[in-house]
């Protein structure tokens, strides 16, 4: 069973985005953007899970 979910919601000007929400409530990352159909929502979160599974970590320094 995952500790977390992803949910697909409508924001409050019409968009669509994504979250992962850790099973305590926290939000653990999100679309950063709307999308203008649920289906193109879903796309990305498809995205993420098929292209980043194993992603590197990179510390960055500013």
């Amino acid at each position: 069973m995952a500790d977390a979910t992803f949910e697909i919601y409508e924001d409050e000007v019409g968009q669509y985005r994504w979250r992962l929400v850790h099973d305590n409530g926290n939000i653990i990352a999100d679309s950063g953007e709307g999308y203008a159909s649920k289906q193109k929502a879903r796309q990305g979160l498809d995205s993420v899970k098929e292209n980043a599974p194993d992603a590197d970590v990179e510390e960055v320094d500013e």
